[in-house]
């Protein structure tokens, strides 16, 4: 087998790979933030620290190796150059990760949370349930966002429309 052979099917299976491990980390960090419990700010905390956890070892490298694997198959795979639904779903991907990076992985929002939980955020130092809920529900719908983007990159990838790009 010839070594432009080898690395399009290395570059495929470690795609494969990595996006199993991004869409098993997006549901795991979905079920956290569904159940998360409020009612103890040590509870919420750790459930929280599991979150960034999850973001910081699985969703942001395993997003990263997506993106690469992807850019060296298309490279690697002459008929991915000209396909327009190839294009599409590199388009697609690196949207996914900026997305991912920003809105998951941020310090910003994992701060917030925290502070709101732990009742910083409140001039009375009390505990804000509303901000942590609606924290809560901006990360749930980022989350579906993603994970419906994901889905959409995997129809792509087994349907792969007629879309033609001439790049010559």
């Amino acid at each position: 087998m010839s070594g432009s052979r080898w690395l399009r099917l290395a570059a495929k299976a470690i795609h494969d790979i990595a996006s199993i491990a991004f869409g098993g980390g997006l549901v795991a960090c979905l079920v956290i933030n569904l159940t998360a419990s409020r009612a103890s700010s040590v509870e919420f905390a750790t459930a929280r620290h599991l979150f960034s956890a999850i973001s910081q070892y699985v969703l942001i490298p395993s997003m990263a190796v997506i993106v690469v694997s992807g850019l060296i198959a298309m490279m690697a795979t002459r008929g991915y150059q000209d396909a327009g639904w190839a294009w599409v779903k590199a388009v697609l991907g690196i949207s996914v990760f900026v997305a991912t990076v920003r809105v998951v992985g941020g310090g910003n929002s994992q701060s917030e949370l925290a502070a709101a939980a732990t009742g910083a955020t409140g001039a009375t130092g009390a505990t804000d349930p509303a901000v942590i809920d609606a924290l809560l529900r901006g990360e749930r719908n980022m989350l579906w966002v993603l994970i419906v983007l994901c889905v959409v990159n995997v129809v792509l990838a087994v349907w792969r429309p007629k879309l033609m790009i001439k790049i010559r």
